[in-house]
């Protein structure tokens, strides 16, 4: 048995698997996009990194994680998947040698693969599993050298313990590293990445070397690909855990290992990582069943932490539930711990900050801060379950009160649901609608549109804010916004755009602003949490039964109209992404609260179809999202995720021509669900993936319109009129022309005006360019 402190440090019996990285206020969002604007150099901005790790070392022992290792070392400066890749030197070459004279990755080099340059495009960005928090995808090849590029992960340890911390320090682990890359560009047909697994071993074991010299008494490798539906055959993957794991705890010294699997049941995985010497386990007992007995039995002396509380959503934790389980874990593992089923990055820091929600409410949720209590209580419940009896039986009374609370259940909400039939998920067929939209709106070819939003400048921000405060009245505020709206118009009309949008200026949040004007939500003050990057988003809390109570989008839509002659589109958020994009209420089918929220969407579209709006745009970028991670439940899910869009658009008329936006997922796994939700044009994120999308479309036939992203507004950096061109030809080459719409990723929001302007020109000049070759062929 190689040295690994065993009998130093046991595992803690209370920890959380990781917790929000971003800073209670925000403070690391800041501080990188100070350094990015060029405000702070990289020592300011190493020194705000330690004051937030520091921060929330500090926090968590004040909540009671006072063990060692208790502390989950999970600080990132961007993406947990682009630590892993700077520690692991794997640059692609197509970014040249972005390691510095000592070999190390620093961080410029990390923001670059994150950001992009003026030549070339940032790694590709994606889902991470089922959450809303995105990671940059790493670009594997048979000639990606791995080295030990980094030792930020050391310095983080070493920094802690220096200030009386031990934490516990975290990377992804090689297989789900792997399993998550994509081919690189050069790579040949058929290479898999996870054929690189004896080359990346050798840096983890350097890594282990290094953390054990600091002192480190564990070290958490995450593997949450292993309770994945894989398209690698499950022998191969077995295989490659069992090497993996063989090759790191044969490691001379090193700290112990915590390998855990969030987001789902282990299930088959649970034997393979049982056989091997690592010495403790996580698994997620929220989400996935307890494992049997015997499976449980072949743990030995291992460590079982269980994932009992959900480190996912913000709902108070049935501990009565949770107390259950761990009985019967304890009735045969050997050694028991008690943990979060994810990581706490997903939900906001602290309920007790929100005070402008109902005492009711609030006693509802638990955030970061309150499953640590959840969690310290379940342990202890181990240990006595009397001294955990009051907190059990104060959780189930405030479950059951929650149950019984007025707009929990709505009877005249039930009953239109209740009434639905086929008849209302149903529009006529495309080639009706299609006939009926080209009499209606009179496109050219590779009609050219934009996502929705518009930048959202200071001064907008800045209105919305002192709106809220009182300090601008509504008169005043309604007219800042009809004078951007107006920019916007006139803007889109200079650069030759065909189908116009009004740039959402009055909207905080593409899910929050109708939360705010539905029943059944509430909103945050201070929720935030990463979506990607120094992005955040803050999710509403959709607790109750949904209707809408009065128009929503229609005015602005209408005053936008009245502004041009060309076709303005209504701008709606679609009920899957709704759910996705909010901490949706757990004690009902998912389907049922989508029906609800999908009924509020149709009856907005009847507004705008009355107001005179002949494109409505329903997105939903969320749609994968939500699917699955077992293939088997993929089926339930995508007809009640494709029937709440369908419900929501059906009542339109023919002539309504009706959009959908996806955007930062892999389509070819539900290509038949996005043709299933029968939106006459569907946009797509492309660009970061160089146009991959289009070859699913090929080869599934898809038949409507399509607009794949040929701008990447996830970077800074302008596309120039060339690599727009050359992404339409590719597209054209794939798809039949008078299909191809012509857009940028996603909204635009989040760019500045100069970078946008200069981008939609070079979109619109590219346009122009395809089209003439196109008339030219067909003469």
């Amino acid at each position: 048995m190689p040295e690994n402190n065993t009998a130093r440090t046991p595992f803690p019996a209370a920890s959380l698997l990781g917790y929000p990285r971003i800073g209670r206020r925000r403070e690391l969002k800041k501080a990188v996009e100070a350094y990015w604007a060029g405000t702070i150099d990289a020592a300011a901005l190493d020194a705000a990194a330690k004051d937030i790790q520091l921060t929330i070392a500090k926090r968590l022992q004040e909540l009671g994680l006072t063990e060692a290792a208790a502390v989950p070392g999970t600080f990132s400066y961007y993406d947990q998947v682009l630590d892993a890749t700077a520690h692991l030197g794997a640059v692609p070459a197509r970014f040249g040698n972005l390691l510095n004279a000592e070999g190390q990755l620093d961080i410029y080099g990390y923001f670059t693969l994150a950001r992009g340059t003026k030549e070339q495009q940032p790694l590709e960005m994606t889902k991470w599993f089922d959450t809303n928090y995105h990671y940059l995808v790493p670009e594997i090849g048979p000639e990606t050298n791995f080295t030990l590029a980094s030792n930020r992960i050391v310095e983080e340890f070493e920094f802690a313990l220096a200030n009386g911390i031990e934490t516990r320090p975290y990377i992804v682990g090689p297989v789900t590293y792997l399993l998550l890359s994509k081919a690189s560009d050069d790579a040949p047909a058929g290479f898999a990445p996870l054929s690189r697994l004896e080359d990346v071993l050798p840096v983890y074991v350097q890594l282990l070397e290094k953390l054990a010299a600091a002192g480190a008494g564990w070290i958490q490798l995450d593997e949450p690909a292993l309770v994945v539906d894989q398209d690698t055959p499950a022998a191969e993957i077995e295989a490659a855990v069992a090497r993996a794991y063989e090759v790191l705890t044969a490691t001379a010294a090193r700290p112990q290992i915590l390998v855990s699997t969030p987001y789902g049941a282990l299930d088959g995985q649970l034997g393979t990582l049982a056989a091997t010497n690592i010495d403790a386990l996580h698994i997620d007992a929220f989400k996935g069943a307890v494992p049997s007995a015997a499976a449980l039995a072949a743990l030995g002396d291992k460590t079982l932490v269980a994932g009992v509380v959900d480190g996912h959503n913000i709902w108070r934790n049935d501990l009565a539930v949770s107390a259950a389980k761990l009985d019967e874990l304890k009735a045969a593992a050997g050694k028991l711990a008690v943990s979060t089923s994810t990581s706490t990055q997903h939900v906001p820091h602290d309920v007790t900050e929100e005070g402008q929600l109902s005492d009711e409410l609030r006693s509802w949720l638990a955030f970061a801060d309150q499953k640590a209590f959840e969690v310290r209580t379940l342990a202890s419940y181990l240990a006595d379950p009397a001294s955990a009896k009051a907190a059990i039986d104060e959780a189930s009374a405030v479950i059951a009160a929650r149950a019984a609370a007025n707009g929990v259940y709505r009877t005249d909400v039930r009953a239109r649901t209740g009434a639905l039939t086929a008849a209302d998920f149903s529009r006529s067929d495309y080639a009706v609608r299609e006939a009926a939209q080209e009499e209606a709106l009179h496109l050219p070819p590779l009609p050219t549109t934009t996502i929705g939003s518009f930048p959202q400048t200071s001064e907008i921000r800045s209105a919305r804010a002192r709106n809220n405060k009182g300090d601008l009245t509504n008169e005043q505020y309604g007219q800042l916004m009809k004078d951007e709206i107006k920019r916007v118009v006139e803007l889109q009309e200079e650069l030759g755009y065909d189908v116009l949008v009004h740039g959402e200026p009055e909207r905080n949040d593409m899910v929050q602003y109708f939360a705010e004007n539905l029943e059944g939500f509430d909103v945050t003050v201070h929720g935030w949490v990463q979506s990607y990057g120094s992005r955040c988003t803050r999710p509403s809390i959709l607790w109750g039964d949904v209707t809408r109570s009065a128009p929503i989008t229609v005015a602005w839509a209408e005053y936008a109209q009245s502004l041009t002659n060309k076709p303005m589109k209504g701008m709606l958020t679609g009920p899957v992404t709704i759910l996705a994009w909010s901490f949706v209420r757990d004690d009902q089918p998912l389907g049922e609260t989508a029906n609800q929220v999908g009924l509020a969407l149709r009856d907005e579209i009847a507004d705008l179809e009355a107001a005179g709006i002949k494109v409505i745009q329903v997105d939903e970028p969320a749609l994968r999202e939500l699917l699955p991670l077992r293939k088997a439940d993929h089926a339930a899910y995508l007809k009640w995720s494709v029937d709440s869009f369908r419900l929501a658009t059906a009542g339109a008329a023919d002539a309504t021509q009706i959009h959908t936006h996806l955007c930062y997922s892999e389509f070819g796994v539900i290509i038949d669900a996005i043709d299933g939700l029968d939106a006459d044009v569907t946009s797509i994120e492309a660009a970061r993936s160089r146009m991959e999308v289009v070859h699913d479309l090929e080869s599934h036939g898809f038949g409507r319109g399509v607009g794949p992203g040929v701008y990447d507004i996830h970077s800074p950096r302008v596309p120039g009129e060339a690599e727009v061109t050359e992404l339409l030809a590719t597209a054209v080459k794939h798809v039949p022309s008078r299909q191809l719409w012509v857009n940028p990723d996603c909204g635009l929001k989040t760019r500045g005006y100069a970078e946008t302007e200069e981008s939609l020109r070079n979109l619109v000049k590219a346009t122009k360019t395809v089209r003439a070759g196109l008339l030219q062929a067909a003469k």
